[in-house]
């Protein structure tokens, strides 16, 4: 599979010629660096022509060096620790100018988001959501505020909303023990992955629910049960991911399925405006 690129290696390793072995042999020990070079600097480190290392990749089965290099990216996300990414992505920022390229980085990854998102996937889980018995949202770790946030919004609009807090998988389960056919189940993971969260879209599936992913790519664990994918674009920002992107289609699906829900969340607000003017809740001195 070209999502375990390292499996691949050395599953091919006999068809290799001495100069494809010593690529192999260096994309092994130090993917994380391979993973940001062109074929030329590739080439360069291993003491190989950029042709070499281009018949390398092709004999492991890509199209092409930059197929093999995303793949090797998506790999270095899932496997490497904190002091490892710390040291990678302090190594892509250089000496320039944090902020810019940070905030410009995060700007071509909502532009990516926009260009390779599934619509249809997006169309069905609004429906679905606007649909639901009850609507179940799970994220740990990192991914835990981005679901905070979905249940914040989602529930200004309904009362079937639960969002699933647990620091183990048996909690999770007992959370959702009730859910089946007619629920909704929202899992958001980004690398590293949560086995928690694949867990219970698996326990989620087989109890008959309808579950959308919220992840980075479509080789993510949680696309296996996913009957609604939706991917954002993350990447490594030091030792932890970037979530703006996700954030985004967040907030697309918040506004999708507010307009589908216009008139109970028009009911709803109303009658929140004057619970929060009852009870002084936000501060109007400045209003």
């Amino acid at each position: 599979m070209k999502n375990d690129i390292l499996k691949l290696i050395e599953a091919n390793k006999s068809k290799f010629s001495k100069g494809q072995k010593q690529i192999a042999s260096y994309v092994s020990e130090h993917y994380d660096k391979a993973a940001y070079m062109t074929a030329a600097k590739l080439g360069h480190e291993v003491g190989v022509s950029e042709s070499t290392v281009v018949r390398f990749v092709m004999e492991l089965g890509f199209d092409g060096y930059p197929e093999f290099q995303k793949s090797l990216r998506e790999l270095i996300r899932s496997k490497l620790t904190s002091v490892q990414r710390v040291e990678v992505t302090n190594n892509l920022i250089g000496e320039g100018d944090v902020l810019e390229k940070v905030l410009y980085s995060d700007i071509d990854k909502i532009k990516r988001t926009v260009e390779g998102m599934d619509r249809a996937s997006f169309d069905a889980a609004v429906k679905n959501i606007v649909g639901a018995k009850n609507i179940y949202i799970i994220g740990l770790r990192a991914s835990s505020y981005l679901a905070g946030f979905l249940n914040y919004s989602l529930r200004m609009i309904f009362d079937n909303v639960r969002l699933i807090q647990t620091t183990s998988g048996n909690e999770a389960f007992e959370q959702m023990m009730g859910i089946g056919e007619g629920d909704v189940l929202i899992a958001i993971s980004f690398p590293r992955y949560s086995r928690s969260i694949i867990k219970s879209m698996g326990y989620a599936h087989d109890a008959g629910a309808d579950i959308i992913a919220l992840t980075d790519s479509e080789s993510s664990p949680l696309a296996e049960h996913a009957d609604q994918l939706l991917v954002a674009q993350s990447d490594m920002a030091s030792f932890a991911d970037s979530l703006v992107a996700p954030m985004s289609v967040i907030n697309a699906l918040i506004v999708s399925v507010s307009r589908e829900s216009r008139e109970v969340l028009s009911k709803r607000l109303h009658r929140l405006e004057e619970i929060w003017d009852e009870y002084n809740i936000y501060d109007k001195t400045n209003n």
